[in-house]
């Protein structure tokens, strides 16, 4: 074993102390003296730093609700010599800052804790060779309630562009009605929540996709989050023969036409065709209009289109009429 260790030391030793590599060691020594002289005449230097601490709300009664997202996180820059900006980081951290909420609670529904708070917090964790340069945000707000409520619906924000020959049938959230907490005022005033601006284009096949809803000042949402689901369709152009009713004829007289019954063009989903009947529209002939400008047609007039159908239109506009007594 020994004889083993001799055969690989004495190689080493050997390549280790002859002349190139003795030269390579005294420099790697005096790159090491180097940057050890650097390292402590940076850390002596001034500079600035920025460190996370976090903060809370200590004391919120079991009644409140917190209403508008409290941050959890200050952002301090702090001035001072390199070796104390490292104590704070290394050796110091800083302590969580836990506030008074019944210090800072109005009774207006609304707390601000300033900035001159903060900063006394904070200065009680420095030395004093320390100056705090900024804290972010400045000042810190909140806004509660006592659990007053309200279930909202939700609702689509942005641009949804289904893919070339097709159109968006159905939208569907989940949930689709989510709890609002706010002052009464608020409360009355909100009569649906958006998610956060979409823009969702060229697309011919389901699409699933939890999404935000869109935050508003002094409001808690409860979930914060949805899941929207876009059902796209492909479109066909389609027809049905619908009959044509007569309105405003006085008592005792017929309106007859001919025919009586037009077609009605317009475009839909593949899987929606099956639903729509003739009776879904309404096509109508006005007496009234007759009996102010009397001409050889009327004029008909499409009132009634379904949910889903887009571009309804008549195949005629005119037709023969005779009015019996």
């Amino acid at each position: 074993m020994k004889e083993q260790f001799l055969r690989i030391y004495r190689p080493l030793r050997d390549f280790l102390f002859s002349i190139v590599n003795r030269e390579f060691l005294i420099f790697l020594f005096f790159l090491v003296v180097s940057g050890v002289f650097w390292l402590l005449s940076t850390l002596n230097d001034t500079d600035e730093y920025e460190y996370a601490i976090p903060i809370s709300l200590k004391g919120v009664p079991r009644d409140v609700i917190i209403t508008t997202g409290f941050e959890d996180t200050l952002r301090v820059t702090i001035e001072d010599r390199g070796f104390m900006l490292a104590t704070y980081y290394y050796a110091r951290p800083f302590k969580p800052i836990a506030l008074s909420f019944q210090h800072y609670a109005k009774s207006n529904g609304r707390g601000l804790i300033p900035l001159a708070d903060l900063q006394k917090n904070i200065n009680r964790n420095l030395y004093s060779s320390s100056k705090i340069v900024s804290i972010k945000p400045e000042k810190l707000e909140f806004y509660y309630n006592h659990g007053q409520s309200q279930k909202i619906p939700v609702r689509l924000n942005g641009t949804i562009t289904p893919a070339k020959s097709h159109y968006l049938a159905r939208t569907h959230f989940s949930p689709s009605v989510v709890t609002v907490y706010a002052d009464k005022s608020m409360l009355d005033s909100i009569k649906y929540v958006l998610t956060e601006e979409l823009k969702i284009t060229n697309f011919d096949d389901t699409v699933v996709q939890t999404v935000n809803l869109q935050a508003m000042k002094g409001v808690k949402i409860v979930p914060s989050q949805v899941m929207i689901t876009l059902c796209p369709d492909v479109l066909t152009e389609e027809s049905v023969e619908v009959p044509i009713h007569a309105v405003n004829m006085p008592e005792g007289k017929t309106l007859r036409t001919f025919p009586p019954r037009v077609k009605v063009k317009f475009v839909t989903g593949a899987s929606m065709f099956r639903q729509i009947k003739a009776e879904h529209f309404r096509v109508v002939a006005d007496f009234n209009e007759l009996s102010r400008k009397p001409s050889e047609k009327c004029k008909l007039y499409l009132r009634n289109i379904p949910a889903g159908v887009k571009n309804a239109q008549l195949e005629i506009s005119q037709v023969d009429y005779l009015i019996e007594q």
